[in-house]
């Protein structure tokens, strides 16, 4: 059964058409005007070997917050959705992902109950034309609109593009281990056979 979502997100601010196909190899198209988020949304398809397409416009002239927000938020509904049921995963994951001198965990449980919890901190203000604040905030929106329980840290690291892109990373690969298909399983990976 193909674990595919296609949608549309809209606000006065931004619109976002985006195609994710969870079983996929990495294939990716990314259009958001800032290059630097892209760079990151290409590693986390590539890593996470997610077929990802995402094509979003938004309010550049104000600032990055919104089209990095409504991009989490497009991207987590798109994951809520190829799950489906949520039956017959592995359901939790984690990775470590060592970037040079960085070192980022990621611990994700597709738990159907969103929560979200960031360690860590950078010292630029932007990379690229992304603000750094918006980082976890990124995560934050997939994590809640995805209805994933998200744990990110940086453990240690002082080059905030490692850390970034670390974080993008570790993600890729938790989640990717997360969805993996859990052939001894048929049903919910619970005791209450429900998320």
């Amino acid at each position: 059964m193909a674990r595919i979502a296609e949608l549309e997100y809209a606000t006065k601010e931004t619109r976002t058409r985006l195609r994710l196909d969870l079983d996929g190899t990495g294939s990716r198209t990314i259009g958001t005007g800032l290059a630097y988020f892209d760079h990151m949304l290409e590693q986390l398809a590539f890593h996470g070997l997610l077929d990802l397409e995402i094509a979003c416009t938004g309010d550049l002239e104000v600032d990055s917050h919104h089209t990095v927000e409504d991009v989490g938020i497009a991207l987590g509904r798109a994951i809520d959705q190829a799950l489906g049921e949520r039956a017959a995963i592995r359901r939790y994951a984690h990775a470590y992902i060592p970037m040079d001198e960085t070192l980022v965990r990621a611990a994700l449980d597709c738990s159907g109950r969103p929560e979200f919890h960031f360690q860590g901190s950078f010292a630029q203000p932007r990379l690229g034309a992304l603000d750094t604040q918006m980082i976890a905030h990124f995560f934050k929106s997939v994590a809640v609109a995805g209805r994933l329980t998200l744990h990110l840290a940086v453990l240690y690291g002082e080059n905030d593009h490692h850390k970034c892109e670390a974080l993008f990373k570790a993600f890729a690969r938790a989640l990717a281990d997360a969805v993996a298909p859990e052939p001894r399983r048929a049903g919910i990976a619970s005791t209450k056979g429900a998320l």
